[in-house]
Order: C-alpha cells, then structure tokens, then sequence
C-alpha cells in the first residue's frame, strides 16, 4: 500500500483551512493500532462558518438556477477523483480497515462509477416543471392554468458514518448538489482522510463556487448538532445508528426541518423451503464481509426448521473458510472492526447471546493469532429465538444468528418481527413464490435469487426505525427539492 500522508485541512467557504485554535486529532489505523497522521479539529465556531459560507452560496450566487454549470461541476469532481483513485484506495484500507476486495466494489469503485455523473446526467431529465392543465378551482367561473415547480430545498447539513465513507459521501453529494443546493458536511471522526481528500480536490480542480461545499471534520460529535438546529440549516441527511438518528431527528424538530435518515438494520436472508440450500446458504458467511460492518447486510439468517441440521453443518464449514486478517491482502474478506469501542461493543452483543440461551457454533471472540488490531472471528450463533437479542438489535459485526420456521407464513411473521425494515434476501426455488414472499416483508430493498437492486438510480433506504426518506433513484433527487405550487389566469383564447 502507498504510504499514507492524508489532507490534514477541511474545506471551509472555498479554502483549505486548520481549525480555530490549531487543534487535531489522530486518524488511527484499525489494523495496527497506531497513528496514520492527524487532521483538523474543528470547533462549533468552525462549523457554524460552514453554514454560513453554505447559505451566502445559495442565496447569492447563481448555483441553484445554472443547472449547466452544475453538470460540469459535478464531471469536473469525478474526473478529479478518478485522477487520485488509487490513492484513495490505499486510503481507505488504512483508515477504515476495509479488506481491499472491496475497494473494487462498494466502498470505491462502484459508487465512483455513477453516483456523481447519474445525477449530473438527470439535471436535464428531472422533471423539474409539470403541468396541472386549465381548471375552475372554486367553480366561479375563473379558469387557471397552474403548474407544480420542483426546486432546491436550500443548505443541507450532511452527516456520514465511516463503514462505507466515500461510497455514502458521494450518494449524497451527488443528487444534492444536482438539484441546486449547497451543503456542509461533518464527516466521521474515525475516517476523516476521505473526505478530506475529496475537499481537497473540490477546492483545487473544480470550478464549485466557494461556500457550495464545505466539509469540516471534528473529533465531537455534538459539533454536529450545529447542523441539526441552525436555523440557517434547511435540512439534515443523515446516515448511521438509529439511536443517532432519533437525536437528529429531535434536534431537526425545534426548526421543523425535514429529515433524510438512512439508519440501522436486522436484514433477513429467507431460504424457503424449495431452496438449492447448497448453493443458497454458503454464501450467508459473507455477512463476515467488511467484518460485518454494513447497514443492509442479511445478519438472520431465516431456515426451514425441518432443514436446520443441514443448513448448520453447511454454514459451520463456510465460516471455517472466511479468510480475515490484514485488510491490504486481497485474500482477505474481512479486517478489523474501526475501532477499540466498536470491538467491546459487539463483543459484549455476543457474550449477551450466550447469556440468553444461543448456541455458539464458532467464533465468538479475539483471533488469538492476530493480537493487534481490532479484529473479531467470525461468530455463528444457532438455536435463536427471533425475541433474543442477538436478533433484535443491530451488532454491527461479523455475526449471523440462524432461527427456524415453520412455514412461509411463519417465516414473514419474523421477518417483520423487528423494529428495523433495510434490506434483505429471500431465496426460493420459484422466483413467483420469492416475489410473493417479498410483498409481504416490509422492507425497503430485497434480493430475490441473488439479484442486486444497487445502483446509482436504485432508491435505497428503510421501512420503520430503518429511517425517513430515500437515497438514491429517482425519489433520492426529489427529497432534496421544495415543491412549489402556482397559477394564473387562463388566457382566454
């Protein structure tokens, strides 16, 4: 991997900046345990700046009505990251501590594929105007044309976790700055380079006007509340914990701003009963992938009870075969977890499911033989009840808990049995009888058979606790607008 010397300095009204005061704090390695470098350390007088910069740009330049110069924009930041691509790369694997196979996938490449130039793309397609046709509102005679107009919501306040940092930032930055609006982002403390990085380019090999974007990084995470309760803040997207989620969901409230909230979940992968349960349930051990730290990832894993014998002892030699260590190996599926917190936290989920009765069928603790870094073995829990723990909330680690059905009704009662909605899998011999299932999970995304639903023009998010709002698609460009009614006299010719 490149030797690691990431942008120490946000971007703040149009310039690379220090934070007020000097201040840094470490970006610590999660495969070593040792200090990458240090970035700025932001203070609320910082981040209150960003907003303001953010709302000059909107309401005193032309950005949100020069949907041309946007498009460019938008390309001109692509080229730019593409030009730093496999810096960006080595980046991520140093501070994320994502196994590099997925740099080729999610975590870089994918998204960087399209989730800035599908949205520059739609400027001109969106339907930004459309018609009502001529009517006689209150039956007096007065005939109105009227029309219904899409337009920018305004200055967004941005919030990205750090499990999937570039590949959120960008779904996000994408369709917001498509649609005419300026943003303050406040990236995640355990993975600030990326975003830094990003703000470097944007600063230095694009023509985005000063005050468009802004990213500050901090080490507080109540420096994000500015976002959350400026009235100079006209919306938040938010993406991470639900717990985090009803915070800014509450905070939002005193200036009944809207709320885009992609939040935690509890994905179900269905194997029915009609299943191929050899090609089918193997691949339930990829919930280790990236060490099991993602949102949609299928974590209960949903099995015919007369077909639960077969099913473990196929399951117990795929997690056997999970290769996980040094996340710069492109043999590895999985590294560590992000940090020391994020280790003990789901540790304690696990020691948890023990307590309340699962069977741990292996993993469950610290890899002896890798004694540095945060890493967690890959952990399969049988005989779980859908009420356990370990199946109600969201670990966040390289977990899967197997809990049997009866039948498919049983099998959909549980699969709602769950204060989370985000994703998931349903697998069945008769892709008709999949489909069928699917309609009566409620879920925002399914996989039917191994289909992918990913993508730039997919809209993504959750039913429930899951979140508000979608990212992504055609409804990902639409949350980031205000709708806008109007009419006047018909002419009478």
């Amino acid at each position: 991997m490149a030797d690691q010397s990431g942008e120490r300095r946000f971007l703040l009204d149009g310039e690379l900046v220090e934070a007020t005061g000097g201040a840094t704090f470490d970006n610590i390695d999660p495969t070593s345990e040792q200090v990458l470098g240090v970035v700025a350390d932001a203070t609320r007088a910082d981040v209150e700046r960003a907003v303001g910069a953010a709302r000059r740009a909107f309401d005193e330049t032309s950005w949100a009505a020069d949907g041309e110069f946007r498009r460019r924009c938008l390309l001109q930041l692509q080229a730019a990251i593409e030009g730093e691509r496999e810096e960006l790369r080595a980046e991520l694997v140093a501070e994320v501590g994502c196994p590099v196979l997925s740099t080729y996938g999610p975590q870089l490449d994918a998204p960087l594929s399209e989730a800035l130039t599908w949205p520059a793309d739609m400027i001109d397609r969106f339907e930004w105007s459309r018609s009502l046709g001529t009517a006689d509102p209150f039956g007096m005679g007065s005939l109105n044309e009227r029309e219904v107009w899409k337009e920018p919501v305004g200055v967004v306040g941005v919030i990205v976790p750090w499990n999937f940092p570039v590949e959120i930032l960008l779904n996000k930055l994408g369709p917001i700055l498509a649609m005419g609006n300026t943003c303050v982002v406040k990236p995640a403390p355990d993975t600030p380079w990326n975003a830094t990085r990003i703000g470097r380019l944007i600063a230095e090999r694009t023509d985005i006007p000063p005050g468009v974007v802004n990213i500050v990084t901090s080490s507080d995470h109540l420096v994000g509340e500015v976002l959350t309760t400026s009235p100079l803040v006209d919306m938040v997207a938010f993406t991470g914990s639900t717990a985090t989620g009803r915070r800014v969901m509450a905070a939002a409230s005193e200036t009944v701003k809207p709320v885009f909230l992609e939040l935690g979940g509890k994905s179900i992968n269905l194997v029915l009963d009609d299943a191929d349960l050899a090609s089918s349930v193997p691949g339930a051990a990829m919930v280790c992938f990236h060490a099991g730290q993602g949102c949609a990832m299928p974590t209960r894993l949903l099995v015919p009870r007369a077909r639960q014998d077969d099913v473990l002892d196929l399951l117990t030699a795929a997690f056997a075969g999970v290769s996980y260590g040094d996340p710069a190996d492109p043999s590895n599926l999985m590294g560590p977890l992000v940090s020391a917190r994020q280790r003990e936290r789901v540790l304690g989920l696990i020691e948890q499911g023990r307590a309340e009765g699962a069977r741990l069928l292996c993993g469950g603790g610290r890899p002896a033989h890798l004694p540095t870094g945060y890493f967690v073995e890959p952990t399969l829990f049988a005989d779980v009840d859908n009420s356990m723990s370990i199946a109600q909330q969201e670990i966040f680690g390289p977990v899967l808990v197997v809990i049997p059905f009866e039948d498919d009704d049983d099998a959909v009662r549980i699969a709602n049995d769950s204060p989370y909605g985000l994703s998931g899998m349903i697998t069945s011999g008769d892709l008709e009888r999949a489909k069928s299932v699917a309609r009566r999970v409620r879920t925002g995304t399914l996989g039917l058979n191994g289909g992918i639903w990913y993508g730039a023009d997919a809209p993504f998010g959750g039913y429930k606790q899951s979140g508000i709002g979608r990212q992504c698609g055609i409804e990902g460009l639409e949350i980031f607008t205000e709708t806008k009614t109007v009419a006047w006299p018909a002419d009478p010719a």
